[in-house]
């Protein structure tokens, strides 16, 4: 019996290269992989239905979820995951010195909705005193002006408006237009991080591994997700990519220790994958539900606290049952 042809579309980041280069194959599927990086991939399968599979942003992807007819379906398999403390710019002339100094202020993002900006606006409220409704939000291109995003309507109280369609988050940061900006790309304006732009927390990695140990979070950025028509035509297929995304990311994990040579340009990589383990227990990058519960469970409070969703769903409602109950011998 022939393979069945699927595109999936997704950066080629480490876990996902023993899929790209056939290393690893899923049971059953002839897959091409188109190595595009995010947001293309989410943007064209989210307003186009492009591809069979493809990365999708995870806030983009819960706002799905109680459609009428679901779009899509999730798989647990999360290829970004990313601490965002480093994400927080703001104007040196803006007098935020501290996060609680947010408050009152006009921050920038480019979609409200957006992963990063959800993690971001549900961490400072939960730990830095910066509730979702204190301060003023303005949406729109971080490089590009004419950016917009999906209609929302955000909970009583939470300010949004769009910026000028002539103009940038990047360059209104840099002006102190805007006094502050979530963002996942890093602005052009930031440059040395000696100038109009700065980093709000300067030692974040400090910063994100003190959250770490305070709530085991490791924020989920992006999921795999597989158009409806197809899995309802071949409910299968989502656990074959299942297993093909595990075995993969095991192959990446696994040369990330190599001694014989570096596989890669860091001169002390084994050194900083061992303190990593160390750090986390085991390998930071987990698929599966069980697994990623109490991180999902966080986000999806922030999402419906953000109005992204009308109620609190469950990290059950994401994903296809196939991929969260799988057979043991």
């Amino acid at each position: 019996m022939a393979n069945i042809p699927m595109t999936l579309a997704c950066w080629d980041y480490d876990r996902m290269l023993p899929l790209a280069d056939g290393r690893v194959s899923a049971e059953g599927i002839d897959l091409t992989f188109l190595p595009l990086m995010m947001p293309e991939p989410a943007f064209r399968m989210l307003h186009h239905g492009e591809f069979e599979a493809a990365e999708m942003s995870l806030a983009w992807y819960v706002r799905t979820v109680e459609a009428e007819k679901r779009p899509f379906i999730a798989i647990p398999v999360f290829p970004s995951r990313m601490f965002r403390h480093s994400c927080v710019y703001v104007n040196a002339d803006s007098g935020i010195q501290r996060p609680e100094d947010l408050v009152g202020k006009r921050v920038g993002m480019p979609e409200y909705q957006m992963t990063a900006a959800v993690w971001l606006k549900g961490i400072l409220a939960d730990h830095h005193g910066v509730p979702v409704d204190s301060v003023s939000y303005f949406t729109g291109g971080l490089e590009q002006p004419g950016r917009t995003e999906v209609a929302l309507t955000p909970p009583p109280g939470i300010s949004i408006e769009p910026i000028p369609a002539d103009r940038t988050l990047a360059t209104m940061l840099e002006t102190g237009e805007i006094d502050a900006l979530y963002t996942a790309h890093m602005p052009s304006t930031f440059k040395d991080g000696k100038g109009a732009v700065r980093r709000l927390w300067t030692d974040s990695a400090t910063v994100e591994q003190q959250y770490y140990q305070e709530t085991s979070i490791f924020p989920i950025m992006h999921v795999i997700v597989v158009r409806q028509d197809v899995y309802e035509q071949r409910p299968w297929v989502v656990r074959s990519l299942m297993k093909a995304f595990e075995e993969a990311k095991d192959l990446a994990y696994e040369e990330l220790r190599q001694t014989t040579a570096l596989k890669y340009m860091l001169p002390w990589m084994v050194d900083e994958a061992e303190r990593t383990d160390q750090f986390f227990g085991g390998n930071p990058f987990t698929y599966g539900l069980e697994e990623n519960r109490h991180v999902l469970e966080t986000f999806l409070r922030y999402a419906h606290e953000q109005g992204l969703t009308s109620r609190t769903l469950s990290p059950d409602d994401l994903f296809a049952p196939s991929t969260l109950k799988v057979s043991k011998i």
